[in-house]
């Protein structure tokens, strides 16, 4: 194993081997890959999913199974990522050399991240709708005389009350009414035209994209440095704002409450699970490709616990932020918290702007919240984008020499089919399947960090993750219900849609070891295992 003071990940430019084939290139400094792992781990999710599941799972009782799945299977499959990148030099697909037969695998997360860019990039569309509708004097979504509002619409509505059950308010009617514009349409059947605002929006989102990655980790590696830190500095500057609202230490003492009865509830542990997988990004493939771009030698061990711990740390910290001002709207409205506390799009595109309009200078607030949406969806795309590019340029070698065009091919692919995107199943089953059939394989850190893993690594990698993850697939089929949006479901056709979406990725397992063993030489019965299981 090298050896010395130099840093492993120097230097930036290709180097050319004595064969004359070019080598791979690496990232200019060590800090850009740790940033660019970190910005994609870091993303949405951890903003408006974890501090919600936290308070609707017993406060601080609800880091027991955190911290616990954390440690049997967030941070070895994050080990295993970034050592499996690294060890082989290639993307998601290229890897499976050390296995060909189980190649499939890594088609399925260039699919999935495909998949998964199609939505996410349009998610970022509407937070940058957001900024730009924030340079304004008064915040659109503070009041309701305006063309997109209904005659439900009032200051504050307590929707779970019977008599304003039909009530909204601004701000989730400009939401739902004034971008999206779910009025105009009857349902999924009648999607319409796209709306040439949201359309720009995308447009402006996958031409950062394409800037950002079109020379590979030279570029990206310098963009996260923005990207990856600009969240931090306004989530900080969001929670000494928020403290000082009145009613803020309530929210804050509900979010960190202790109720370990929870505890007994089979649930809170299957969402603990189930945010493990999610935060962390595991089973996409980025990890893979952001590895594959530093020296051998590099200590990934010592990498895979610093972004992993800092991951959680960021999820942990977001929800003194959140619940600080979901604490000051429950104050301000003299409402219990659970009424206005909520996740996922609801939170950072309705209860957070709606809690900003209501601050002296709303509008810079405004600013500064989308700016820090915007940098947590960007880099996370950026990890999807590359993941795609790097698994599919080292599988297919001409790519390599016309990255450039076909960085902008899949961008621009991507911003066609993003206009009619429409997510009909979780893909979650999709996730947990593919990340499960990645323990199938042996891997080779000893190799790179110049000792042998430890036992509990090893214990981790063979029994108690893959049967962790065999156990989330498993609850994930069994726990599914037909999709739907407020009182909207989803017709057949569409749930039946987002099946075929789901199949399309998990089927390449198989399908892909039917060809390698179709198309090896020989009769079935003669061929070798060291060619099907082994690297030749």
């Amino acid at each position: 194993v090298p050896s010395g003071g130099a840093d492993p990940l120097t230097p930036a430019a290709p180097q050319t081997s004595r064969s004359g084939e070019e080598e791979r290139e690496t990232w200019g400094k060590k800090i850009d890959f740790l940033l660019s792992v970190i910005g994609f781990a870091v993303d949405l999710a951890n903003v408006w999913r974890f501090p919600y599941l936290c308070y609707k799972n017993g406060g601080g009782a609800f880091l027991v199974p955190y911290l616990f799945f954390m440690l049997i299977a967030g941070m070895p499959l994050f080990y295993m990522e970034l050592a499996l990148g690294q060890y082989n030099r290639e993307g998601a697909a290229g890897v499976w050399k050390i296995c060909p037969i189980f190649k499939g695998v890594g088609f399925t997360v260039i699919l999935i991240s495909l998949y998964v860019g199609f939505y996410y990039n349009v998610i970022i569309s509407w937070a940058l709708f957001y900024l730009f509708s924030s340079f304004t004097w008064e915040l659109p979504w503070v009041h309701c005389n305006n063309t997109w509002n209904s005659p439900n619409c009032s200051d504050w509505a307590d929707n779970n009350t019977v008599s304003d059950i039909y009530t909204a308010t601004p701000a989730q009617e400009y939401f739902e009414r004034g971008v999206l514009h779910i009025q105009d349409s009857n349902g999924i059947d009648d999607l319409g035209r796209p709306r040439w605002q949201l359309t720009a929006c995308l447009a402006v989102v996958i031409v950062l994209l394409y800037f950002c990655l079109w020379k590979g980790v030279k570029t990206s590696g310098k963009v996260v440095w923005i990207t990856a830190t600009m969240p931090y500095l306004v989530l900080t500057v969001l929670l000494l704002r928020g403290v000082t609202l009145p009613g803020a230490i309530d929210g804050i003492k509900a979010y960190l409450s202790v109720d370990f009865l929870r505890l007994c509830d089979a649930k809170v542990w299957i969402e603990a699970a189930t945010q493990i997988c999610f935060s962390l990004g595991v089973g996409f493939g980025v990890l893979i490709a952001f590895s594959s771009y530093n020296k051998f030698s590099n200590n990934c061990y010592r990498d895979a616990i610093i972004t992993s711990s800092i991951n959680s740390l960021t999820s942990f910290f977001s929800g003194f932020v959140v619940f600080s001002f979901l604490g000051y709207m429950s104050h301000k409205h003299n409402v219990a918290l659970d009424k206005v506390a909520r996740d996922g799009a609801g939170l950072v595109f309705v209860i957070y702007p709606e809690a900003i309009a209501t601050l002296p200078g709303s509008s810079v607030w405004a600013v500064i919240f989308f700016i820090m949406l915007l940098t947590l969806g960007i880099d996370s795309a950026m990890g999807g984008m590359e993941s795609v590019i790097t698994g599919l340029i080292d599988e297919f070698k001409f790519l390599h020499k016309h990255r450039e065009l076909f960085t902008l091919f899949i961008v621009v692919s991507t911003f066609l089919i993003s206009l009619f995107c429409v997510t009909s199943v979780s893909l979650a089953p999709i996730l947990f399947h593919n990340t499960l059939t990645e323990f199938l394989s042996l891997y080779f850190i000893s190799e790179m960090i110049g000792h042998r893993p430890g036992r509990y690594w090893r214990l981790c990698w063979k029994f108690v993750s893959p049967c962790f993850l065999l156990f989330m697939v498993v609850v994930s089929f069994a726990t599914f219900n037909p999709p739907n949006y407020g009182s909207y479901m989803f017709p057949p056709w569409a749930n039946m849609l987002g099946w075929c979406l789901a199949m399309s990725s998990m089927t390449m397992v198989p399908l892909y070891a039917i060809y390698k063993l179709c198309t090896l030489p020989g009769k079935f019965c003669h061929v070798s295992l060291k060619d099907v299981f082994l690297k030749t």
